[in-house]
């Protein structure tokens, strides 16, 4: 693997597990250091970032995580209906190993959510990276992970993210459950009431953020960004 894509996959690894919120700086100087590379290589990662939609730079503060906006929720859930939905209906020609690996992804988030653990809302991304790697393809895996690290910065915006994550554990369970069990329609069925509902709770959570933003008078680093902000 390259400098700059080693980069590029710890820090979207960093922002996926929560360790990275929107507005957090980027520093290539302090971020080079630490991962022992040039800076040039840590730029072009940071490029890389912001090609995949997770950064963006802002003048007079350089490279930041981006805000996600209710325009990149919408876009996230249209691939998350094709992708996990094509793995439900592909399940049934899945390597058992990964139908352990859903199984096991789904006691994580219960754990998680026993625990009181802030990790739950990654923990329930996991379960999601593992019910579309059913699907059997890297391409697609290495996709969603970008698309879960998108997510993952949505997440911020709510006000309590064990309580917003609370009713969507049963629902994830219910959705392997029937997996398992060669229930696909049901599965479909089950997924789509949860994106459906996922989705908004979402939207809602970005649209209060916005309008406070607004408020305060404050600009998000999002993308496409405003004038005074370009991509990384």
């Amino acid at each position: 693997m390259l400098a700059a894509e080693r980069a590029a996959a710890i820090l979207r690894e960093r922002i996926l597990d929560g360790h990275l919120p929107p507005g957090s700086p980027l520093r290539d100087v302090a971020l080079a250091a630490e991962l022992g590379m040039s800076r040039n290589s840590l730029r072009e990662g940071l490029r890389l970032l912001g090609a995949e939609g997770l950064a963006v730079h802002q003048k007079h503060k350089g490279a930041v995580v981006r805000t996600l906006s209710t325009v990149d929720i919408r876009d996230i859930y249209r691939v998350r209906r094709a992708l996990e939905l094509g793995a439900i209906e592909e399940s049934a020609t899945a390597d058992p190993s990964m139908l352990r690996t859903l199984e096991e992804a789904v006691r994580t988030e219960e754990r998680a959510l026993t625990d009181g653990q802030r990790v739950v809302g990654t923990a329930g991304l996991r379960f999601h990276q593992a019910l579309v790697a059913l699907l059997g393809s890297e391409q697609i895996d290495r996709f969603f992970r970008t698309i879960l690290a998108q997510l993952r910065l949505a997440f911020f915006a709510m006000p309590d993210e064990v309580d917003s994550h609370r009713p969507w554990i049963p629902q994830d369970r219910e959705i392997c459950e029937l997996v398992l069990s060669g229930r696909r329609e049901q599965a479909k069925a089950a997924a789509r009431r949860y994106l459906d509902e996922s989705e908004l709770m979402l939207l809602d959570a970005v649209h209060a953020a916005e309008r406070q933003a607004a408020r305060s008078g404050t600009v998000s680093p999002t993308s496409p960004a405003p004038t005074r902000s370009r991509e990384v």
